[in-house]
């Protein structure tokens, strides 16, 4: 049984004490929250709402290096990136893996005398101009040269227009060259922060963690926190404050009576599109280009589906990000674009999502070219004897492993500690002895399918990484009662849910939905579905008909208003069975 479900506000509340507080669970605060616990560091961390909902899992589904950053002279940030893409791909191999990416180029010269002007004068309005093949070239150059690895990823390469149609036929007859290169996909965010956090958890019980308890204040005697669910509310002494919470620093901080302006976050939409021709049109691989208004965007394969995204729009914290329809717009003209024969309408859509970037305060420059870097804000924390607040600017899911390092690094200095431990290279979760070669991959399906079978293991095994050995030592169990596919979803099974439900923190039944499975991102939910889901969570954690229906019913418009799921009604009231 996962360590992870033991980890509740009660759990924080029974011993309220620690040498460090995080607030806020998205990637950059989880993977700080691992690097202190491995240190043998008392840390805690606490999520207002579910683990990875907030910007973390608004991502563009890539590990990748920036390349477009190399023009607003961040060389620090791409090396960076760089650097750590390629380890996550040896680190956490069972949810990055390499994807080749191709840039369709409609000139030659263009961009190249205008690229000085951009590189010192970012602000808004600034007249765009499309880049061309040398500047695109010079570029791939550059991002090589930050890639050198022994050959994690492949370089570059250059095609003329008869080659590239040739390799993708379908794409704008119009284009003079396609540079392609490779960075890598996420293929599931959320259960890779996960992963993270079920490693620092498995440090020891110095380190605790609980979603659903947020900060609700602050004072000489701690840190107030209460529970979202219940209403319960207890203090947390700590020596250092760690506010992580993204693109809502700024109104945490207000929260712990410390008023900041640091962020400036902008809104990126997504959809996911479930049209096999773009699929096929796609090639297997990326397509990542410049829109006419100079934003990058992206077409790529995930899950049988095909992802589009992405914009840079300004955006008010104290309001929702939604994918707006003039959004949608905007992804449909930049396919017809790139794939002039390929159709596609507002019936292929089956996942719709935004995010916040946490980016920095950054007046009037052009969103596109506000830095991806981050920093760390301190001050110290008045009353409270030697307490100091933490307050994290920025970072990307990229480089989350490298952030955190420095960010517990900062932490260790001001507690007096030494780092025992470091993560560079450290397998993360179910990438812990992932088999690299078919044939590996091969020799272990074959041992662990003697219980579920050849195919469920390798299914599990691409589901899970190497844990799913846990999973199938779950259903494997003869004490528990048979195992069946949901009837209204086969690709999952009412134990695997019930394993779900009962070792991952499932708190709502939305968790499942969304962030445990990838049912909602495929576009697999139904009503029905949902209804099967609540009856097989409600067996795990006790719900009651009434608890049920209130599940049911706040699954079923966060689906609709926030991702623009079509959703029939509700078969039958909810009754206890």
């Amino acid at each position: 049984m996962s360590f992870l479900n033991s980890q509740t506000s009660a759990a924080i509340s029974d011993r309220p004490r620690a040498r460090v507080l995080i607030i806020g669970a998205g990637i950059n605060g989880i993977a700080t929250f691992r690097d202190l616990a491995l240190q043998g560091v008392e840390v805690v961390i606490v999520e207002k709402n579910d683990y990875v909902s907030g910007a973390s899992s608004a991502s563009s589904h890539m590990i990748h290096g920036g390349v477009r950053y190399l023009e607003n002279g961040e060389f620090r940030l791409v090396k960076e990136s760089v650097e750590e893409r390629n380890g996550l791909l040896k680190i956490a191999p069972h949810y990055v893996k390499p994807l080749q990416t191709t840039i369709p180029i409609f000139s030659t010269f263009s961009g190249v005398m205008a690229a000085p002007l951009r590189f010192f004068t970012h602000k808004q309005g600034a007249k765009h101009v499309e880049r061309g093949a040398m500047l695109i070239k010079i570029g791939m150059m550059i991002y090589d040269s930050f890639s050198r690895d022994g050959g994690t990823v492949p370089r570059h390469e250059f095609k003329g227009r008869t080659k590239a149609l040739a390799a993708l036929p379908f794409l704008n007859p119009g284009l003079k060259y396609t540079a392609t290169y490779y960075d890598a996909a996420m293929h599931d965010p959320e259960r890779l922060a996960l992963d993270v956090l079920r490693d620092g958890l498995d440090a020891g019980p110095h380190a605790r963690a609980a979603n659903y308890l947020e900060a609700a204040g602050m004072d000489e005697n701690g840190v107030l926190l209460r529970n979202t669910i219940t209403g319960e509310e207890f203090r947390l002494q700590a020596d250092v404050v760690v506010n992580t919470s993204g693109p809502w620093t700024d109104l945490t901080n207000d929260v712990l009576g410390q008023p900041s302006s640091f962020m400036g976050g902008t809104k990126g939409s997504h959809v996911v599109l479930d049209n096999p021709e773009l699929l096929a049109a796609t090639g297997g691989g990326e397509i990542f280009f410049e829109h006419e208004d100079g934003r990058i965007v992206l077409i790529y394969p995930l899950k049988g589906r095909v992802l589009v995204g992405t914009t840079d729009l300004e955006h008010d914290m104290a309001q929702p990000a939604r994918c707006t329809d003039d959004e949608i717009d905007y992804f449909f003209e930049l396919i017809a674009h790139v794939f002039p024969t390929v159709l596609v309408n507002r019936s292929d859509i089956v996942f719709r999502f935004a995010g916040v970037r946490p980016l920095p305060r950054h007046d009037d420059e052009a969103p596109g070219f506000v830095s991806r870097d981050y920093r760390i804000e301190s001050r110290s924390l008045p009353g409270a004897a030697d307490g100091t607040l933490l307050s994290l600017v920025g970072g990307k899911w990229t480089t989350f492993r490298a952030l955190a390092e420095n960010l517990s690094t900062d932490i260790l200095k001001l507690l007096g500690l030494p780092r025992t431990v470091s993560t560079e290279g450290l397998a993360i979760g179910g990438g812990r002895d992932f088999p690299a070669t078919e044939a590996a991959r091969q020799i272990w399906v074959t041992a662990h399918g003697d219980e579920v079978g050849a195919v469920r293991a390798a299914t599990l095994l691409s589901r899970y990484g190497t844990r799913a050995s846990e999973l199938i030592d779950f259903l494997s169990d003869s004490t528990g009662e048979a195992d069946a596919p949901l009837q209204h979803n086969s690709a999952y099974t009412r134990r695997e849910i019930e394993f779900l439900a009962s070792t991952e923190s499932v708190v709502r039944l939305i968790d499942l939905l969304l962030r445990r499975t990838s049912m909602a991102f495929v576009g697999a939910v139904t009503t029905p579905l949902i209804e099967e889901l609540a009856l097989v969570t409600a067996s795990v954690l006790g719900w009651d008909a009434g608890r049920r229906a209130e599940e049911i019913k706040l699954a079923r418009g966060i689906l609709i208003d926030e991702h623009g799921v079509e959703l029939a009604p509700v078969s039958a009231p909810v009754i206890d069975v």
